[in-house]
């Protein structure tokens, strides 16, 4: 194994300071050694040496979870000089990438060789690994999370040792699709994608009692279908959606929900002013502005209406100051053990707080309305899960943990929010 170019000493790695913090800016932490190797040699030195050290150790691809999934007082990782694609399989459809590629890097690589992502969410800046592995997902009532997609990968385990993921080790592959970076830390991902498709999207707007009678037909009928539900006519400001009033049938402005389609088609590319046929990763991202704070839990899809008219509910009687929209989209269950997600189709339902506000009471509120319908939380945003809950609601939670302890005995991987759930 190589010897890494760096030592482990603070403020080594070029570090500019010893404080890191998420791209909204709700986590942050002080780390005692940062580590940005451009290797997978240079990147086991460095989990080797830090273990050596009695160092944790955690990575940090995009900084765009909400959680403190990527706090550490010990060794901070970045991957953005491990970035890529590394090989491509046209054969079987399959990409190799290095684990801090970002998205939108990814698919213009995919876009070059005629194929696509299966599925993308609303933002694809994030690197592939913590996106994946937190349990980013899209829209489609048929499509899973996004890390359904990961057939292989590479682990770094405490003491530099390169574990090879794959369909040969299928229980370790379903416990690594979605583990926020317990298991080791990832270097390189495979993903299964598919051949390029262009999607025609539609956005128009309905008041909230019609889009709940639309429910259930739209879901079905298109690839892709969600809403943002948005309170007053300021709210779709906060997340900086498009006016649609023009394609209103009531005229109102107030309570209404701003819908969106999306289904493969063969027409030819053009954009109009709500609707456009264009490359699939060009029509999934959404531009935002880092003015939020998310909360988002995964609900069994038949409880779907009843869990956001809930919600709604709340925002309208107890929290009128709560504006920002609720997003609402669908994603089908799958395999991976921690998965929000798994075995359980679902909508998501997600509110967020206003960044300087004292917005606690109203997550906490939604959290228990969501909790009544078994709701799971997306792993990369706010949420109130104990151990105990973990327990509760995954049935492969203890599996998992068991598993964990085998790859890292001495927690070298957790903080103090992941020992609360998987310790």
């Amino acid at each position: 194994m190589a010897t890494a170019s760096h030592g482990m000493h603070v403020n080594d790695f070029g570090v500019e300071s010893p404080f890191w913090r998420n791209w909204v800016g709700n986590q942050s932490c002080v780390r005692a050694a940062r580590g940005a190797p451009s290797s997978e040699d240079e990147l086991c030195t460095m989990v080797r040496d830090a273990t050596a050290r009695g160092l944790n150790v955690r990575v940090a691809g995009s900084g765009h979870s909400f959680t403190p999934v990527a706090l550490t007082n010990g060794l901070h990782l970045t991957l953005a000089n491990m970035r890529g694609v590394r090989h491509v399989d046209r054969e079987k459809r399959r990409v190799t990438a290095s684990a801090g590629t970002t998205i939108n890097e990814l698919v213009k690589v995919l876009k070059a060789e005629g194929l696509s992502m299966v599925n993308q969410g609303d933002i694809d800046s994030q690197a592939i690994a913590g996106a994946l592995t937190t349990g980013t997902h899209g829209t489609g009532a048929t499509l899973p999370v996004l890390a359904d997609a990961i057939v292989g990968m590479k682990l770094i385990r405490p003491d530099g040792e390169i574990v090879v993921v794959d369909e040969t080790t299928p229980d370790l592959l379903l416990a690594a699709r979605v583990s926020l970076g317990t298991l080791g830390v990832i270097s390189e991902m495979t993903l299964q994608v598919t051949d390029s498709y262009r999607l025609r999207e539609k956005i128009w707007r309905e008041d909230f009692e019609t889009a709940m009678e639309m429910h259930d037909e739209l879901a079905a009928k298109h690839r892709h279908f969600s809403f943002f539900w948005c309170m007053t006519e300021q709210s779709r400001h906060c997340y900086c959606l498009p006016d649609t009033s023009a394609t209103s049938s009531s005229g109102r402005t107030t309570d209404v929900c701003e819908m969106k389609v999306m289904d493969i088609t063969e027409d030819e590319p053009f954009t109009a002013e709500f609707e456009k046929v264009a490359y699939s990763s060009d029509v999934y991202p959404i531009e935002y502005i880092p003015n939020f704070h998310e909360l988002e839990y995964a609900v069994p899809v038949e409880h779907g209406k009843a869990a956001v008219s809930d919600v709604r509910r709340l925002m309208i009687e107890e929290f009128p100051e709560a504006i920002y929209p609720i997003e609402y989209r669908f994603t089908a269950g799958d395999e991976a053990w921690m998965s929000p997600f798994h075995r359980q189709d679902s909508v998501t339902v997600s509110v967020s707080g206003e960044p300087g506000k004292d917005y606690w009471d109203y997550l906490r509120a939604v959290d228990r309305i969501l909790r009544g319908y078994g709701a799971r939380p997306h792993w990369g945003k706010m949420h109130f899960l104990t151990g105990d809950d973990v327990t509760a609601i995954y049935p492969r939670a203890d599996d998992f943990r068991a598993l964990r302890r085998e790859f890292d005995p001495e927690g070298v991987y957790l903080n103090d929010h992941l020992r609360a759930l998987f310790g």
